[in-house]
């Protein structure tokens, strides 16, 4: 989860790129957006669905958090 430093501080991420930062699958990503785990996602247009990256910050922040501050892996 070291590429969070490398986010723009505002935009959207598609999924393809929060799988880069959480290295888990994509089906897994979405049963974790169902079930709460995961920010909920904005949809952009009629196809195309992204997350806010202040989300994926908090997120990352969380997971660093519950791991004593180190990188913590899904």
């Amino acid at each position: 989860m070291q590429q969070k430093n490398l986010l723009p501080e505002i935009g959207f991420l598609r999924v393809k790129e929060i799988l880069k930062i959480f290295p888990i699958g994509k089906s897994t990503w979405w049963d974790g957006v169902k079930d709460g785990r995961f920010p909920k996602p904005v949809k952009l247009g009629e196809r195309t669905t992204a997350w806010a990256i202040e989300d994926i910050k908090t997120l990352v922040e969380s997971y660093k958090n519950q791991n004593g501050g180190k990188d913590a892996s899904l």
